[in-house]
């Protein structure tokens, strides 16, 4: 059996640590914040006894049975749909971009059919293969509802013009010819009863993982073990030698309100004269609970410091740069795999997160079972 050490207690982290002290292997691991979960960490406020996203809020959402019934082995998923709201030009609109939508910014009653050949005389034709953010929002949505709800949204999330990120940033937002406002297209969507904290308390709860929190790793640890799993930032594993990726952060201002502050779990701003991108009202997101208090939080996105927490890989070109001479090192690097969102440097949702881990868990447990090489990433990084 190997004694394997795991840097990291979120998603990542604890899924491969479950699988494989279930195999009967030795697992110890490391976060240095005092909570398991990451950036999906969820907790009871005090005064109102709401269930707070304190990172932001996370949604669980897939189309993968697998990963769906996973993660219900670990805590009761309660029915939840993402309705989001957004505010611009003073007016409320629903989200993602849908027949509502249209027939209230143009002041339309079109059909599904006429709203598709409307919205299609919108589009710039002359761009062919969209390449950017803005030259796909142009080609499939045109002018008025590109600047409208996306433009100066995208500037204060990403903080760079939509024409420098890639076109994929955009491509994952639907937009729908019916009145369907259902934020995503997923067979399985919920929410945990109790909160993602416990799920991954539940995960890593087996006699064969031993967790420490509020410990920093230093290079000496690894030398007790005859494996790690690295699931930090991959320019921190290498101490940013070669300088640092880049990462947007966010910064949250809580407020507290009687009742129903806002009316819906999430609201965003999207006229530039907002600093902040949106609004997130927590009850909302536990919608089978009754508070009569309300806790919101207004989201700030910022340039990630060194003190920072990251959220948000940017993936411009200098950095996807950069990101391959990581790779190259990490790959010459031994006794060591890389895992999740920060080691892999790619923005993953929570389901995508756990698909990967329970399939690098296998690829370890097939290299350990037939003493072979083990690699640095048994996933894609493109």
């Amino acid at each position: 059996m190997k004694k394997i050490l795991i840097v990291g207690a979120g998603f990542s982290g604890a899924v491969i640590a479950h699988s494989l002290a279930e195999a009967g292997h030795n697992v110890t691991v490391i976060d240095s914040r005092d909570h398991v979960a990451g950036n999906c960490h969820t907790y009871r406020d005090e005064k109102t006894d709401i269930m707070v996203h304190k990172y932001g809020p996370h949604i669980f959402h897939t189309d993968n049975e697998t990963v769906w019934e996973y993660i219900n082995r670990f805590g009761e998923m309660m029915p939840y749909v993402n309705r989001v709201k957004a505010i611009t030009g003073d007016r409320v609109y629903s989200l993602p971009i849908n027949l509502h939508t249209i027939n209230q910014f143009f002041s339309k009653t079109l059909s599904p059919d006429d709203a598709k050949a409307f919205i299609e005389a919108q589009a710039d034709k002359s761009i062919g293969d969209p390449k950017t953010f803005e030259e796909q929002a142009l080609r499939f949505v045109g002018k008025p509802l590109y600047e409208a709800f996306f433009k100066y949204y995208t500037i204060k999330q990403w903080g760079t013009e939509p024409s420098n990120l890639p076109a994929s940033t955009l491509k994952r937002l639907p937009v729908r010819f019916n009145y369907d406002d259902n934020y995503f297209n997923h067979k399985y969507q919920g929410m945990p009863k109790n909160g993602y904290t416990s799920i991954v308390e539940n995960i890593l709860n087996h006699h064969n993982i031993e967790l420490k929190l509020e410990t920093e790793y230093f290079e000496g640890m690894r030398s007790d073990f005859d494996h790690m799993v690295w699931s930090g930032p991959l320019d921190a594993y290498f101490n940013h030698q070669l300088g640092r990726l880049a990462y947007r952060t966010l910064d949250f201002e809580p407020f507290y309100g009687e009742g129903d502050v806002q009316g819906n779990a999430v609201v965003n701003y999207c006229d530039e004269q907002v600093p902040y991108t949106r609004i997130t009202e927590h009850k909302h997101f536990a919608p089978w609970e009754e508070h009569s208090e309300s806790i919101c939080y207004k989201e700030y996105s910022r340039a990630c410091g060194k003190e920072d927490i990251p959220y948000y890989p940017i993936r411009l070109m200098n950095d996807k740069q950069l990101l391959q001479r990581y790779l190259n090192m990490a790959e010459q690097s031994d006794g060591v795999t890389f895992v999740g969102r920060l080691g892999t440097y790619r923005y993953l949702d929570m389901d995508v997160t756990i698909k990967e881990a329970l399939e690098t868990s296998q690829a370890l447990l097939r290299s350990f079972e037939s003493d072979t090489k083990l690699s640095a990433f048994y996933q894609a990084v493109v």
